[in-house]
């Protein structure tokens, strides 16, 4: 399925449907490949959007998570979305998260899959090599339990990204960020219900992860996927809509009479 990439100012993004905004924030190497499960599953009950976040388009020194989140937050501004159910994985988690932080007044709920701002495991001991198809080839594997769901069309994807020098060093500066911007201390201050969806077999930022997560976040629930891996919407699409879906459908629910 193709959707329209509208653009307005300087922002590009998908919007599909109608409703509830449901705002999907994708990871350091995401794509709108990632989501197209999730986009074709929920614009038939919410308006589904998706910024593309501009990985490579903002200055070496505002390439941060902290940037990305600046981001955000102008470009929310501008739609004028309320009543927000806001959705990240990976580096799209924690961008969400200090969006949340900074700026909860448009906010209804929080939804985290395979998020960095407590530990991830990155690249592992090695960043990306430049013209080393293989090598990003098994790291791209690596995401996801069946390394099959690293199709020919998401391997060149990643690779295209990494063998063009300055995309490569913006690629290092976020995930360098990422690492240095722990929020374990922040996040009781979040209000908002939060659900977290994670991977059994997630490599990258591993079910105790989701569980400090948990442990850390007053309001959140925590449901793990198993034969599962770091981007459960893309690999396990099926469960992971519904695990969302009757999140999201209960937020709506009038409040039980005692």
């Amino acid at each position: 399925m193709e959707y329209e990439i509208k653009e307005e100012e300087k922002f590009r993004f998908i919007e599909e449907g109608e409703g509830e905004p449901l705002v999907l924030l994708h990871g350091l190497f995401g794509a709108l490949s990632n989501f197209m499960d999730l986009i074709e599953y929920f614009r038939h009950h919410n308006k589904v959007v998706v910024p593309m976040l501009p990985l490579f388009e903002l200055d070496l020194l505002h390439t941060t998570v902290g940037g990305l989140e600046k981001f955000v937050h102008k470009f929310i501004e501008q739609r004028d979305y309320k009543n927000i159910n806001l959705l990240g994985n990976s580096l799209g988690g924690h961008v969400a998260l200090m969006h949340i932080l900074k700026h909860p007044e448009r906010i209804k709920s929080l939804t985290l899959t395979g998020s960095s701002g407590l530990f991830e495991n990155g690249m592992g001991d090695t960043y990306p090599k430049r013209g080393d198809y293989e090598f990003i080839r098994k790291k791209t594997e690596l995401t996801f339990y069946d390394p099959k769901v690293a199709t020919k069309e998401l391997v060149d994807e990643v690779y295209e990204m990494v063998n063009i020098r300055l995309k490569a060093i913006k690629i290092i500066a976020l995930a360098k960020s990422a690492i240095r911007n722990n929020l374990g201390e922040e996040l009781n201050q979040i209000q908002q219900p939060t659900l977290l969806i994670w991977g059994n077999n997630d490599t990258i930022t591993p079910p105790f992860v989701g569980r400090e997560f948990q442990r850390l976040i007053p309001n959140s629930e925590l449901h793990f996927i198993d034969k599962c891996g770091h981007a459960p919407m893309m690999e396990t699409p099926e469960e992971f809509n519904t695990i969302l879906h009757k999140f999201l459908r209960k937020l709506n629910e009038p409040a039980a009479v005692a």
